[in-house]
């Protein structure tokens, strides 16, 4: 049985991985996006867990106590891992540092590193009802000293993503690598609970894009107090958008009080709030990027269906709350899982941030690729269309809204 549950996995994960180098058990791993040579070109780069998801959803609704029927599957996951993979599904080479081991996930063979896996237990509709994860080697294994190895690709990195499995070392010493060379951060917290650990690293962070919960908790981490309550939200009672904004507002304010220079708030079925302390925001793009193959048709489809003077005129709102917001909608999709949906957003998100699209644009193609996540079985699409992702995209940003800062005049 477990020989039969290695060979499935090595099967599924053979063609993603290409081991750079192995120094003690760890590997620096370029996921496959592209051609040339990684080192020289400056590609973005990717650090935390690579993970093995186990989805098991119930065939009938869950009863504690005991067994349901249902189906079990093997996905490949970790937030940091599925943003990869998806950046390079949409033509970008993302260098990718993690860590995994040498047991029946064992993608990289060491004796020391268990793997990182987590148990995602899905109700009936794709929702999750529980998990458990056990993820520690990435804490234990991808410290500051291997982190520091990859300096080169951090200082010609044009921006490097950070999940919060990290520990605070690693963490701390990533943002210190990137902050010498001006490298723009992008942190995504995982979870609640690793969320705070955005306390540390706030003033290295440009970009932050927490859940409504995510965003709580860190703004109580940041302010060192419990002042901020989770919304209390259900599927039979939804809030309007502005009312939802008003409600978050003060814990984005405190994130970008402490130097996080743009927040993009995932509001799951209700799409993003972008925020941030101008509305120069709109014009915000990265200094380093390139454009070849899917990632440069990409760019040349958003551009011309998703025009950057649509939000030139907010260069024009004098905001003296120093907030600035814009709300992207989501889309309806035939939802199948939720998972992965975040990270592909990020993904997508930042795969067009380097093809050389303004943040605004940008997010309008992670929004699309959640889109298509949500709509298959596993955390990241087989393959991505250019014709559904810019279509989305253009949808997407058409309808985005700048409907805020009335109020905050």
């Amino acid at each position: 049985m477990e020989n039969s549950a290695q060979r499935r996995l090595e099967r599924v994960s053979g063609h993603l991985l290409s081991p750079i180098e192995v120094n003690n058990g760890l590997s620096q791993v370029l996921i496959k996006g592209g051609h040339g040579k990684h080192e020289e070109e400056g590609d973005p780069v990717v650090i935390g867990g690579m993970v093995l998801d186990i989805h098991a959803t119930p065939s009938l609704p869950l009863n504690p106590r005991t067994t349901t029927p249902g189906k079990v599957h093997y996905v490949l996951g970790g937030v940091a891992r599925n943003i990869a993979e998806c950046m390079s599904k949409l033509g970008t080479k993302p260098y990718m540092i993690s860590a995994l081991g040498n047991d029946m996930a064992g993608i990289m063979k060491h004796q020391d590193i268990k793997t990182p896996v987590i148990c995602n237990i899905f109700d009936t509709e794709g929702e999750l009802a529980a998990a458990v994860a056990s993820v520690e080697a990435v804490e234990k294994f991808l410290t500051s000293s291997w982190i520091q190895q990859s300096k080169k690709n951090i200082f010609s990195a044009p921006v490097m993503m950070v999940d919060a499995n990290l520990s605070l070392p690693a963490l701390e010493a990533s943002c210190q690598l990137a902050a010498e060379s001006n490298t723009p951060v992008w942190f995504e917290p995982v979870s609640v609970a690793k969320s705070r650990r955005i306390v540390s690293v706030a003033k290295y962070v440009t970009f932050a894009s927490p859940n409504e919960d995510e965003l709580i908790a860190m703004a109580n981490a940041l302010s060192h107090e419990n002042m901020f309550r989770h919304i209390e939200r259900d599927s039979n009672s939804r809030c309007s958008v502005e009312s939802l904004f008003q409600f978050l507002k003060p814990a984005i304010l405190v994130l970008l009080e402490k130097g996080i220079k743009i927040v993009a708030v995932t509001l799951g079925a209700d799409g993003v709030f972008l925020c941030s302390r101008g509305p120069n925001v709109v014009r915000f793009s990265l200094d380093r990027t390139k454009k070849y193959g899917f990632s440069g048709q990409l760019y040349d489809k958003v551009v011309s269906s998703c025009p950057s003077s649509r939000f030139s005129g907010a260069l024009q709102i004098e905001i003296s709350s120093h907030l600035f917001s814009v709300h992207f909608p989501a889309l309806p999709a035939s939802v199948v899982r939720l998972t992965g949906a975040g990270d592909c957003l990020v993904g997508g998100t930042l795969a067009s941030l380097c093809s050389g699209l303004d943040i605004m644009q940008s997010i309008a193609v992670g929004i699309a690729a959640a889109k298509s996540a949500v709509e298959g079985e596993a955390n990241v699409p087989s393959e991505f269309s250019l014709a559904t992702i810019t279509d989305d995209a253009r949808s997407i940003y058409s309808a985005a809204k700048i409907p805020f800062h009335q109020s905050m005049l």
